[in-house]
């Protein structure tokens, strides 16, 4: 359970429930096309909008998008946001990026989908390999259909049931990745609608950083494989310790699980996602969002031992279907835009100067931050940046959850959309993508400024 007392601390919380009154008036009276399609929406879509998630913004109604170019979106009233949620990843590399424009133009003129193997696709293989050094690779819609396919293979491949993930883990709509520890124990997520199932009886969770607790969970040699963001995200960053990484690939392998690193966010560290950057060596990965630069497809790739038990696994089975897979995966579309992405969008020189700038903006705002004598910290994970409402990064899963508070990221969210500025309504993530300027990270560090004087005590 969240504790307001410290985050709050250096607040003067009477002061931010006005403001926040004063921002969704604001909002109301600045977005009337907006509310009028909402409204519109609301007729016929459940919960108003495309999926329910996207009322997560916390303002009044959902903003309505007409146009997405670069660092910037446009929304139905005619404002031009600055962009630093960037689709939460999906367009790391701006919207609608000229080569994957092309690459998708191209392609659709000449076909989008035939259920059959092209030209670009063994590129694409290619490209993968000599990138992330894992030789074989398959394809998926998304990252959630990644995750479940490459649980699927290696299970089958090892023979064995269990999963392990760690405490505040996100993989997607994967069920079995929704198991927290409370209170020590492991216990399946309530917010996961309609599970019949206990997710306990094959998936064990324990604390990100915590050696000794990842060694207990694979001693009984049950273990198919341990899925892990190289760095968590998605409940707040959190950080790998020093050498954890080194020593958990060790006790993964000793115990003859695999270890599967989902880059989907963490790709922001380079071209190579974190395992490059940092010298990790998985035995299968997960790519998703950024991958065909905001058109839905997903990679996963396995080791040439992984690929060959998983291979011995599929000619072994009986004829039928093998549950893995989609119809629309790998279909043409994606695949051309895979490929303009890898060869034109996912290179050093495009990364230099988003990770340069990304470093501007985490200065920036701890600087803000340190100026209003606030106790809160900023984590940089390449060109992902996050504030986090306490004095040191987490190290944990349960200290990342502790330290959220919908209700300021609300407020802080809805008032950086009033100045035309738009982060990730989950908490306090911000990208910066090839697109964004210094005068960019300039207005959103100028309206963070103005949001945390106008709530501050001082």
């Amino acid at each position: 359970m969240h504790d307001d007392s410290h985050s709050r601390s250096g607040l003067n919380w009477a002061r931010a429930q006005a403001l926040l009154q004063q921002e969704r008036a604001c909002f109301i009276a600045r977005n009337p096309r907006s509310q009028a399609l909402a409204r519109r929406a609301a007729q016929h879509l459940l919960f108003g909008v495309p999926l329910h998630w996207m009322n997560d913004w916390g303002t009044p109604f959902a903003l309505q998008a007409v146009q997405a170019q670069g660092a910037h979106v446009v929304d139905a009233d005619g404002h031009t946001l600055a962009d630093f949620c960037l689709g939460d990843t999906g367009a790391m590399f701006g919207h609608s990026p000229a080569p994957v424009a092309g690459a998708v133009a191209h392609q659709a003129a000449r076909g989008i989908t035939a259920m059959l193997a092209s030209e670009d696709a063994a590129v694409v293989g290619d490209m993968l390999s000599a990138r992330f050094g894992l030789p074989f690779w398959q394809f998926a819609m998304t990252a959630s259909d990644a995750n479940r396919f490459v649980l699927r293979w290696l299970r089958a491949a090892s023979g064995r049931r269990k999963l392990i993930v760690f405490n505040g883990c996100y993989h997607g709509t994967v069920d079995d990745v929704f198991v927290d520890l409370k209170g020590g124990r492991a216990t399946p997520r309530t917010s996961l609608l309609g599970q019949v199932h206990d997710l306990t009886d094959h998936t064990v969770v324990v604390e990100f950083n915590d050696l000794a607790a990842l060694e207990a969970a694979l001693a009984l040699g049950d273990v198919a494989c341990v899925l892990a963001e190289p760095a968590m995200t998605n409940i707040g960053m959190v950080l790998p310790q020093p050498g954890y990484w080194q020593a958990a690939q060790t006790l993964i392998r000793r115990h003859g699980a695999a270890l599967v690193l989902d880059e989907t966010h963490t790709i922001s560290c380079g071209p190579g996602g974190y395992a490059r950057a940092h010298g990790l060596q998985p035995d299968a990965m997960v790519l998703g969002k950024p991958v065909g630069g905001g058109v839905p497809c997903a990679v996963y790739g396995f080791s040439a031992e992984w690929a060959e038990r998983a291979v011995r696994a599929k000619h072994s089975a009986p004829p039928g279907h093998s549950g893995i897979g989609t119809t629309l995966s790998g279909n043409l579309l994606a695949m051309a835009a895979m490929r303009a992405t890898l060869s034109e969008l996912m290179t050093d020189a495009v990364y230099a100067p988003m990770l340069a700038l990304a470093t501007t903006l985490a200065d920036g705002l701890r600087d803000c931050i340190a100026r209003h004598h606030l106790a809160w910290c900023v984590t940089q994970l390449g060109a992902r940046t996050e504030f986090q409402f306490r004095a040191r990064a987490p190290r944990n899963g349960s200290e990342a959850r502790a330290s959220l508070d919908a209700e300021l990221e609300h407020l802080i969210h809805l008032a950086l959309l009033n100045r035309e500025v738009m982060i990730t309504p989950f908490h306090n993530m911000m990208l910066v993508c090839p697109a964004t300027t210094p005068t960019h990270v300039q207005k959103l560090i100028n309206a963070f400024d103005e949001v945390l004087s106008d709530i501050c005590t001082g």
